[in-house]
């Protein structure tokens, strides 16, 4: 029996209600380790590009990795893709928590859901076997409902539920999957495909644990980490990732009222550590993780009830639906939260629809019949919520903004469309490019659409004395680079630390375990026994990157889509970083080098025939050449 992998992937075609394995050797698991490059594999393989993604064409992918279910700390999570119905791009998206565990060990190392079923349906996924059942009776429920139901119709109380809510049953096109409640495959519109396809769930529970190659040196990674997280994750237990809200207002990049601003003046009740201290009920943990950084609140005051089965906010979420609308009570941040969940939306595009709609409401360009009985300004807690309730029942300005930026453009026309703030049609997650340039580029050039998940925060980079700038040091920089310029420099550390970073969504590992490279590396040979190397782990990450890109290629994408909003190459209005913009000729060209960088064509923005045979993809470079799309 191999070490790491089980050689099968779960197929499930929705259409013929019939189910088979996909068989792969270890030179696949060698080729792309799990993660992302599992997912970018087959979409590039099977999805045409033409095709609809809410349409029976599109398939969904859910992919694990070599290491995912072994004692290895970090390992919960799983990775997730299918061509996005909110850009028409490549889709993904990562989560932790126990889902992808479960499927890894029902002895599966991803699983593939093509076709369209004509009635709702779930699947239920053990070692011994794999059913299609009616979910007729389910459709309509929330997602707690759902999984408590499908929990025991099965007879599992302990099973993973992978499920969505009605904002993806009724095609939102940023609607999530939720994994357990606590976890999200949040970006890319990929509850509303599993929507699509009439999915209402995915059921999981597996009791067959994968085997490794060195069990004692798995053990001893989870014993250093058990032992020694509490120093360079610092307060994350105790405050999660709200953690950063205030050191961002100070330092000017906490999104404010849309992107105008940097800083918030209700700033210090949406922090973790006010959060902690009023809402807070408790602490919750992704598989084999002694962090628990995940938060647990709930709030009973009248009209404001939120539910602790569904977690808590994140900083992406606070920083959206708070300082993001101008709204400073962390109750109405956690109500706002509890709908989204409840519904599955994801909270970053959800937040910047609000706020996109507060500012065309504020400078008085939205149509008076959608207002009706919205009070839509920044800081309106009723206009907030009201609107939330449209998207999610796609009523009313409600039913334009669900279907995105894209949406409304069509619907409302560009001047309107200027505010909803996003790339390739992804709303932009909560991080000022104005000041994390770096993190700005990669908005711009990501595959998915604005995404900070494969990604780097400037900050960290930015003073060599840091111990996070070993990392840097490691991949032969030994210069720091200030967080706000922009020049070949940037583009450097930005290539050279994007690929570094998203090394762990190809072994769907937690971004914020303080694993360096070299640690992943003895990860990898620990569980498989193969001789890896950090070239290898940074060869497939590049491998899975490139063909994400050859993906939007083929579908019609070029270096034009590649672009910021223009907000951000206009000067901030409020904060410490009033006047900061962007240079619009400095951005362009910081972009382009790093697409020469990583050998992409300026124009396409397609990886180039040469970068194709670097990576072994001659598959890929036929493919794109038969497209007539391939760049020499």
């Amino acid at each position: 029996m191999p070490n790491g992998y089980w050689g099968q992937i779960l197929r499930v075609d929705l259409s013929n209600s019939q189910v088979s394995i996909d068989k792969h050797d270890e030179k696949f698991y060698r080729t792309y380790f799990g993660g992302r490059g599992i997912v970018a594999h087959y979409l590039l393989r099977e999805v045409p590009p033409e095709c609809d993604p809410l349409g029976p064409d599109n398939i969904l992918v859910f992919a694990a990795s070599v290491l995912t279910g072994t004692a290895i700390p970090g390992t919960g999570r799983n990775s997730a893709g299918a061509k996005s119905p909110l850009t028409g791009s490549y889709g993904e998206a990562e989560a932790g928590g126990d889902w992808g565990v479960k499927l890894r060990w029902a002895g599966y190392d991803g699983l593939v859901i093509t076709g369209q079923s004509e009635k709702p349906v779930y699947l239920w996924i053990t070692n011994d076997r794999v059913e299609i059942r009616d979910a007729s009776h389910l459709w309509g429920l929330e997602a707690y409902e759902t999984q408590q139901a499908v929990r025991k119709e099965t007879g599992d109380e302990r099973a993973s539920v992978a499920v969505i809510g009605p904002g993806a049953e009724r095609l939102v096109r940023y609607a999530c999957i939720a994994q357990d409640m606590h976890d999200f495959l949040g970006r890319s519109g990929l509850g509303a495909v599993m929507g699509s396809k009439r999915l209402k769930a995915i059921v999981v529970n597996g009791k067959t644990r994968p085997e490794v190659a060195n069990k004692e040196a798995v053990l001893n990674t989870a014993r250093w980490m058990r032992d020694n997280y509490e120093t360079p994750l610092g307060t994350m237990q105790e405050m999660g990732t709200a953690r950063g809200v205030a050191g961002l207002n100070a330092a000017g990049g906490l999104p404010t009222r849309n992107f105008l601003e940097g800083s918030f003046e209700g700033y210090e009740t949406l922090t973790g550590r006010h959060m902690t201290d009023t809402i807070l009920v408790g602490r919750e943990s992704c598989y084999a993780c002694p962090v628990h950084c995940k938060r647990v609140v709930e709030v009973t005051d009248e009209g404001l009830e939120v539910s602790r089965n569904y977690g808590g906010p994140e900083y992406e979420t606070i920083s959206g639906f708070g300082s993001g609308c101008g709204i400073s009570d962390i109750k109405v941040v956690a109500k706002a939260n509890d709908m989204c969940d409840r519904n599955t939306l994801d909270t970053i595009s959800a937040s910047l629809m609000v706020s996109g709609a507060m500012e065309a409401a504020e400078r008085g360009l939205l149509p008076a019949e959608l207002l009706e009985g919205l009070d839509l300004r920044f800081g309106s807690t009723a206009g907030l919520l009201g609107l939330l309730e449209q998207i999610v029942n796609r009523t009313g300005l409600g039913d334009i903004l669900a279907d995105g930026p894209a949406g409304v453009a069509e619907t409302l026309g560009d001047e309107v469309a200027a505010y909803f703030l996003h790339v390739k049609g992804q709303p932009l997650p909560l991080h000022e490019p104005r000041w994390k340039t770096g993190m700005g580029i990669g908005f711009a050039i990501s595959p998915t659409g604005a995404d900070h998940m494969h990604n780097i925060h400037d900050p960290v980079y930015a003073n060599e004395e840091s111990p996070a700038f070993g990392a840097a040091r490691n991949m032969g920089i030994v210069d720091a680079v200030d967080t706000s310029t922009l020049g070949p420099a940037k583009a450097r550390m930005f290539v050279y630390m994007m690929l570094n970073k998203s090394v762990v969504n190809n072994l769907a590992l937690c971004a914020f375990m303080p694993y360096s490279l070299d640690m992943m590396v003895e990860e990898v040979k620990a569980v498989t026994g193969w001789n890896v190397s950090n070239w290898e782990l940074l060869k497939a990450t590049e491998r899975s990157l490139a063909m994400a890109r050859a993906f939007n290629a083929k579908a019609g994408f070029t270096a034009k889509d590649d672009i910021l909003p223009e907000r951000f190459f206009q000067p901030l209005e409020g904060g410490a970083l009033k006047g900061q913009t962007l240079d619009r000729k400095e951005f362009f060209r910081t972009r382009d080098l790093s697409y020469d960088m990583l050998g992409w064509d300026r124009k396409s923005a397609g990886p180039k025939r040469w970068k194709l045979y670097e990576l072994g993809l001659d598959w890929v470079a036929e493919d794109l050449e038969k497209a007539g799309c391939l760049a020499e």
